[in-house]
């Protein structure tokens, strides 16, 4: 992975910060110091002398003595040893399973979230320090097993957080998108959710660390895991506590060094959180504005032979909610044929996207998609399991966006994304990896390939980066691009050149398209065939010569009527009548 980028802008950040910083500078040395307890304690741990207990600081004490004389700065120093170790293994257990399980719960099935959220409900309605209590006493009063313990019965909140955020993360398009280039379960949730959970699983862990040292330090403060005379942080309190009319001192070195190391891991997860809330706020920047090109040559190849290579019939997608079902594609039939353009053309919510997406099966986990079959290159993928579409996605169909920023990971570069994509089901170097990437940013026109690999998806253009999105669906050759709306959110002059590119890529590379739009003068410069859709229904399937000349059905002349300035230009390339905006959208 590529964090060069992000790691220096987080750290810089974080720097700024100086509460933070300074909280991890103490964290950092009172780790060390207990670390180094060996060689830098003055006396041992142990070591007594009876004829100097109770004293105040001194330059032979530092930190003064306790009622038998011993060193307080030396027992603090070895009984940090216990106490953060047992603060780390908790944390350990408490992070594994909080991630593992949220990521698993969030990303995956719904029975696996069933499962884990009545998992972590069982475990939370039990009390965490009575189980802890009882794992010393059976395992003879072992801390690790006691901290472990804690760490296991802690982690349902860390799942639940994880367990969210993940599930907002997963709707993003640019994980869809990562699911089409047909990138494993594993590696989509480790590459492309984790590195979104560093701020919420952060502060939850310092507070947890927190939470752990004063457990631990209660155990001690018992006498349970570490006994006297050993040292522990908790232990020294108790020992103060008894004498502490008499001496207070010996209260002030040990509760102060455990007050001190909470508060420095509240403000580190404090400033850390803000950092990552700063960093992905940060969308904004230096913008490379896209440079105008010429047109492509617009060739129309012979269709490729061997029938349709999409075929759909009787489609049918509905949407479960918690009181009623609702249908939103109702039967819908049609073919693609290899190397053809198909346009299915409607108005927001006739159901086109729906229906474009329910062939890749990318549609939410609510939607029931029932058909008399949806076979793609001869293979059914009505009841296809999950191994049959990562085939499908990416390498057979390839899909771009309407979307194009949201489609791209905004924590890697160009090249990473690109290169992760090219790099599926081979064993390319990284140089390899680069030089195909390269290669496909050229193939869609970009301007300067091998500097655009560095970049970072928030420094492109709309234009550009919808060229990468196109490049990314063309990075495993696939038979039918599934083109949802890719010219919406682009001004008018990248608008034609996006089409003119679709049209050339076509015609080098002998693909399908679907295209999927709105957009009537789109469907006339580029589609070869039409399919107008509305309330869920295919209502006309035409040629779009015969389209525009004798439109069938009331509908589709009620889209040609609300479509402003449609002319009819003489000496079209088109045969028959031909429409054009006045707006160049068509880009004729």
């Amino acid at each position: 992975m590529n964090w060069k980028k992000t790691r220096r802008d987080s750290l810089s950040a974080f720097l700024a910060k100086p509460l933070g910083l300074a909280a991890v500078l103490v964290l950092l040395a009172i780790a060390l110091a207990c670390a180094m307890a060996r060689w830098l304690a003055p006396y041992g741990a142990l070591d007594q002398d009876l004829l100097a207990a109770t004293q105040l600081p001194s330059t032979l004490h530092w930190l003064g003595t306790d009622t038998l004389g011993r060193d307080v700065l030396s027992r603090l120093l070895f009984g940090g040893q216990t106490a953060l170790a047992g603060v780390v293994e908790a944390v350990v257990v408490f992070t594994v399973l909080g991630v593992v399980f949220g990521v698993i719960a969030g990303f995956t099935t719904d029975r696996a979230d069933r499962t884990i959220s009545a998992g972590v409900d069982i475990l939370m309605s039990l009390p965490s320090i009575v189980v802890t209590l009882a794992v010393l006493a059976l395992f003879d009063n072992s801390l690790t097993a006691a901290m472990v313990t804690l760490g296991l019965f802690s982690a349902g909140g860390l799942v639940r957080v994880v367990r969210a955020v993940t599930k907002v993360t997963r709707e993003e398009l640019y994980v869809d998108a990562a699911r089409v280039s047909g990138l494993s379960t594993v590696r989509i949730m480790a590459r492309h959710i984790l590195p979104r959970l560093g701020g919420p699983v952060i502060i939850q862990v310092s507070l947890f660390a927190g939470i752990a040292l004063v457990v631990q330090s209660g155990l001690g403060f018992l006498n349970l895991g570490v006994t006297a005379p050993a040292p522990t942080w908790g232990g020294m309190v108790g020992e103060a506590s008894q004498v502490i009319e008499q001496f207070p001192w010996l209260l002030l070195p040990s509760g102060g060094i455990i007050s001190i190391t909470i508060l420095a891991l509240g403000l580190i997860g404090d400033a850390v959180r803000d950092v990552n809330a700063e960093t992905t706020s940060r969308s904004r920047g230096v913008r490379i504005v896209e440079r105008p090109s010429g047109k492509a040559m617009r060739v129309r190849p012979a269709v490729a032979p061997g029938g349709a290579l999409l075929s759909v019939k009787g489609l049918t997608v509905s949407f479960a909610s918690r009181y009623a079902e609702t249908t939103v594609v109702k039967g819908i039939t049609f073919d693609v044929e290899a190397g053809e353009i198909v346009g299915l053309v409607g108005e927001s919510g006739s159901g086109k996207s729906v229906s474009a997406l329910s062939i890749l099966g990318l549609l939410a986990s609510n939607a029931r998609i029932d058909a008399d079959h949806i076979r793609f290159d001869g293979i059914e993928l009505i009841g296809a399991g999950h191994r049959a579409f990562r085939e499908i996605r990416g390498k057979g169909i390839g899909l771009v966006s309407q979307e194009p920023m949201v489609a791209l990971d905004p924590s890697f570069t160009i090249g990473n994304q690109l290169g992760e994509i090219v790099a599926i089901g081979t064993r390319m170097r990284r140089r390899e990896r680069m030089e195909r990437a390269e290669h496909l940013l050229r193939d869609v026109r970009i301007p300067s390939p091998a500097d655009m690999l560095k970049r970072y998806p928030h420094e492109l253009s709309g234009g550009l980066a919808q060229r990468v999105v196109i490049a990314m669906a063309l990075a495993r050759s696939p038979k039918l691009i599934i083109a949802d709306e890719p010219t919406t959110a682009l001004d008018v002059t990248v608008q034609a050149e996006i089409l003119d590119l679709l049209r050339a890529l076509r015609a080098e590379r002998g693909m399908a398209i679907l295209m999927v739009t709105h957009n009537l003068g789109v469907v006339a410069d580029l589609c070869e065939r039409v399919l107008v859709m509305q309330n869920g229904i295919i209502v006309e399937q035409q040629n779009v010569e015969r389209l525009f000349a004798q439109p069938q059905h009331a509908y589709t002349r009620k889209l040609m009527d609300a479509t402003p300035n449609l002319l009819e230009p003489h000496g079209s390339r088109k045969t028959g009548a031909f429409v054009e905006s006045h707006a160049k959208v068509a880009a004729l």
